[in-house]
C-alpha cells in the first residue's frame, strides 16, 4: 500500500502516534488510507450539503475495509462573484484549487482519493488535480439544484440574471423581481440548467472519473447519498486493482467526452477546461478537434438555457447513460470499450441505458440539430479560435454582420447596455477581459442577460476575449484568441468597424484588409496589468491563451524542464 511510506514499520511509530492522536485505532492505521478532498463551504449552495455528503463517503469507506481521512479546498461562487471584482478570481482558483490537492496527495502517501465538489471551476481543478497525482481516485460531485417554480413555469438563476435587464427597461414591477429572486434557486445544488458547473459533472462520466448519475441526481435526493457511498466503496476497488486516472482518461476517452458535450450541448466554459484537464495526463486538445467532432455529433439535448428543460429532467430521462445509448447507435460516434472507474466500460453502461424518451433526449434520426452544440470559430479576428454555445443561438443569428461597438471592460459595455445605447444590429465587443488582460478572463453573463431582458438577445451579437456562463444564450462569441491584452486583433478593433459572424461556416471575421490590421497593431500599446501584486498578478503573469485552456506555461504539454 502507498500509504506504508507514512505508517509501517518501527521507525513509524512517531508517524502512528499522530494518528492515534486523532482518535485512529490500530485496525484503522493498518487498512487503507483513503484521502477525501472537500470542497465544502458556507458560500457556494452548490456546497453547503457537502459535508453532509462526504460523511456518506467516509462510511462507504468504511463500508470497503478503508479508513477516510478529509482534507478541505477552497471554492468561488461564480453567480456571487459575477459582475464585481471577485470574478476575476474564480477562473483563476481552478489552479490553486488543483495545487492545494496535488500537495495534499504528495504530502500524505494515500491509497486512493474521493474528491468531493460542485460548481464552476472547482470541477475541473479537482479533474486536473486526479490526473497530475495519477493515483486511484474517484470524483464525486453534490449534484444539480432543483429548478424554481413561478406561475407554473420553471424558472432557474439565469432566469433572475436576465429579469435584471427587464426589470431596468420597466417590463417587470420589482415585486415581480422579488419573487423571482424568492424563488428561482430552490435550494443546495449546482444551478439547474446545463451551466458550467453540470456540464463537467455531466463530463466526468464520460471521461470515466465519475460513477454514472454523478452529473444528473439531484443534490437534495436519498440517491445522491447512495451514490457517494457507492464512491466510498469503490475507491477501494481502485485502490486494489491500482486502476489510476490516466489509464482512464486516455485519448478515446476525451474524444468520447467532446462528443457527448456535442451532444448535449455543454457550457463554452468546457472548451477551457477540457484542454486543461488533459495537459495534466500530458495531452493536447487542439480547438480543431472539437470542430471535427462537433461536425459529426448531432445535438440531441437542448437543456436550459438553450432550452425548457433542467437537469432533473435529463436525470428523470436517463441521464448521460441514455444520452450515451443513443449516441452508440451511430457506429464510430464512441469508443465503446473506454474504462470507467464504475468497473464497466462506455459500451457496457450505454447498452445497459433506457432509451431516448423523444424530448428532452433526442433520438439520432430527430436531432436538434445535426451538428454539435457548441463551434469554433476561426478568422481574422480570431486566428487562434473563438467559442460560442451554438445550441443557445437564435437561428436568426448564426449568420450576422454589423458594426462594432468597443468596449474597454464589462463596465464599460453594461453601461451603454442598460443606458439604450445598443441598438439592433450593433456587435459589442468586449476586449481586454481575457486570461491575461482582466487578468483572471470574467464571465460575461451579466451583459448576454442585460441583452436579453431588453429585447436584443436575438438582434445583437456580444464578442469578448473573456468567457461566459454556461447560462448565457444568445449570439455570445467568447474566448477570442489572441487576447488584446497579448496584442491579438481584438486590440486593434474601433469604432464602426464592420464584423462578420457565420456561425455554421465557423467564421468571425472583421472587414479590414491585413494591411491595416498590421498598421493599426502597429500603433497599439499594450497595456499594464490591471493588478500589479499578489495572487491574481502572478496569474496574469503565469497564464496563457484560452485557446490552450488559460492553463499555467509550465503546465503545457509542450513545457521543457
Amino acid at each position: 500500500m502507498r500509504s506504508d511510506a507514512m505508517k509501517k514499520g518501527p521507525e513509524r511509530a512517531p508517524h502512528r502516534s499522530l494518528f492515534k492522536a486523532m482518535g485512529l485505532t490500530q485496525a484503522e492505521i493498518e487498512r487503507p488510507i483513503i484521502g477525501i478532498a472537500n470542497s465544502g463551504n458556507d458560500l457556494i449552495p452548490g456546497h453547503l450539503h457537502l459535508n453532509d455528503l462526504v460523511e456518506s463517503v467516509k462510511a462507504g469507506v468504511r463500508l470497503g475495509g478503508g479508513t477516510p481521512l478529509g482534507f478541505s479546498t477552497i471554492g468561488v461562487c461564480d453567480g456571487i462573484a459575477m459582475g464585481h471584482e471577485g470574478m476575476r478570481y474564480s477562473l483563476a482558483s481552478r489552479e490553486l484549487i488543483a495545487d492545494s490537492v496535488e500537495l495534499m496527495g504528495r504530502a500524505y502517501p494515500f491509497d486512493g482519493l474521493v474528491l468531493v465538489g460542485n460548481c464552476d471551476k472547482i470541477v475541473p481543478g479537482m479533474l486536473m488535480a486526479m490526473l497530475r497525482l495519477d493515483i486511484p481516485a474517484i470524483f464525486l460531485s453534490g449534484g444539480p439544484m432543483l429548478a424554481g417554480c413561478v406561475g407554473g413555469r420553471a424558472v432557474d438563476l439565469i432566469t433572475v440574471f436576465e429579469a435584471v435587464g427587464a426589470h431596468h427597461r420597466g417590463a417587470m414591477s420589482e415585486e415581480a423581481l422579488q419573487e423571482l429572486e424568492d424563488c428561482a434557486c430552490p435550494g443546495a445544488g449546482s444551478c439547474s440548467g446545463m451551466f458550467t458547473a453540470n456540464s463537467m459533472n455531466c463530463l466526468a462520466e464520460v471521461l470515466g472519473l465519475a460513477l454514472p448519475g454523478n452529473g444528473t441526481v439531484p443534490a437534495v435526493s436519498a440517491a445522491r447519498r447512495r451514490l457517494a457511498k457507492e464512491a466510498g466503496m469503490r475507491i477501494l476497488s481502485l485502490a486494489e486493482g491500482d486502476i489510476r486516472p490516466r489509464s482512464l482518461a486516455t485519448e478515446a476517452a476525451f474524444r468520447n467526452t467532446i462528443c457527448a458535450e456535442m451532444a448535449l450541448g455543454s457550457s463554452t466554459n468546457t472548451v477551457l477546461h477540457l484542454p486543461a484537464i488533459a495537459a495534466e495526463a500530458g495531452r493536447r486538445l487542439p480547438l480543431d478537434l472539437f470542430n471535427e467532432i462537433s461536425r459529426q455529433t448531432p445535438n440531441l439535448c437542448r437543456i436550459a438555457p438553450a432550452g425548457p428543460h433542467h437537469l432533473e429532467d435529463l436525470d428523470q430521462a436517463g441521464g448521460i447513460p441514455a444520452v450515451l445509448g443513443e449516441l452508440s447507435r451511430r457506429e464510430g460516434l464512441l469508443s465503446l470499450n473506454s474504462p470507467t472507474v464504475s468497473g464497466l466500460t462506455i459500451g457496457e453502461i450505454a447498452r445497459s441505458a433506457r432509451a431516448a424518451d423523444g424530448e428532452v433526449i433526442r433520438p439520432l434520426d430527430r436531432p436538434y440539430s445535426e451538428d454539435g452544440g457548441l463551434a469554433v470559430l476561426y478568422g481574422n479576428l480570431a486566428p487562434d479560435g473563438a467559442v460560442v454555445k451554438k445550441s443557445a443561438v437564435d437561428p436568426a443569428m448564426l449568420v450576422h454582420s454589423g458594426p462594432a461597438r468597443v468596449f474597454d471592460g464589462e463596465e464599460q459595455a453594461m453601461e451603454a447596455i442598460l443606458g439604450g445605447h445598443i441598438r439592433k444590429g450593433d456587435v459589442v465587443v468586449i476586449r481586454y477581459e481575457g486570461p491575461k488582460g482582466g487578468p483572471g478572463m470574467r464571465e460575461m453573463l451579466s451583459p448576454t442577460s442585460a441583452l436579453a431582458g431588453v429585447g436584443l438577445d436575438r438582434e445583437v451579437a456580444l464578442i469578448t476575449d473573456g468567457r461566459f456562463s454556461g447560462g448565457t444564450r444568445g449570439a455570445a462569441i467568447g474566448h477570442v484568441s489572441p487576447e488584446a491584452q497579448e496584442g491579438g486583433v481584438i486590440a486593434a478593433l474601433r469604432e464602426g468597424d464592420h464584423i462578420e459572424i457565420d456561425i455554421p461556416q465557423r467564421s468571425l471575421t472583421v472587414r479590414l484588409t491585413d494591411e491595416e490590421i498590421r498598421e493599426r497593431l502597429a500603433l497599439w500599446q499594450r497595456p499594464p496589468y490591471r493588478v500589479s501584486e499578489g495572487y491574481l498578478y502572478r496569474y496574469a503573469r503565469q497564464v496563457t491563451s484560452a485557446g490552450t485552456g488559460a492553463i499555467f506555461s509550465d503546465r503545457s504539454p509542450d513545457a521543457g524542464d
